[in-house]
């Protein structure tokens, strides 16, 4: 994982909480730790990393809040920390 995808993840577990976070960014950091994203309908997407599976919404602008909580429950989750991944 490069430097770029290691301070986005960094920043999905940051308080307090981002919300200048760009999808795709983390969509290439999901990527990196061997998730399978499939596209679904709605502008959403599916994501399967270690068993867990979750369906987010694809953001063209910045993530709102609620959408960067629901991604690093996601990661917790599925034992991922940033703490693994220094800046």
């Amino acid at each position: 994982m490069n430097h770029h995808h290691r301070k986005i993840l960094h920043s999905l577990f940051a308080h307090p909480l981002g919300a200048n976070i760009d999808f795709d960014d983390v969509t290439h950091v999901l990527d990196h730790l061997g998730a399978e994203i499939d596209n679904r309908s709605g502008n959403k997407i599916e994501v399967t990393l270690k068993g867990q599976k979750a369906v987010f919404h694809r953001n063209t602008h910045g993530m709102p809040k609620t959408e960067v909580m629901q991604i690093r429950k996601f990661l917790e989750d599925c034992g991922v920390s940033p703490e693994a991944y220094p800046v």
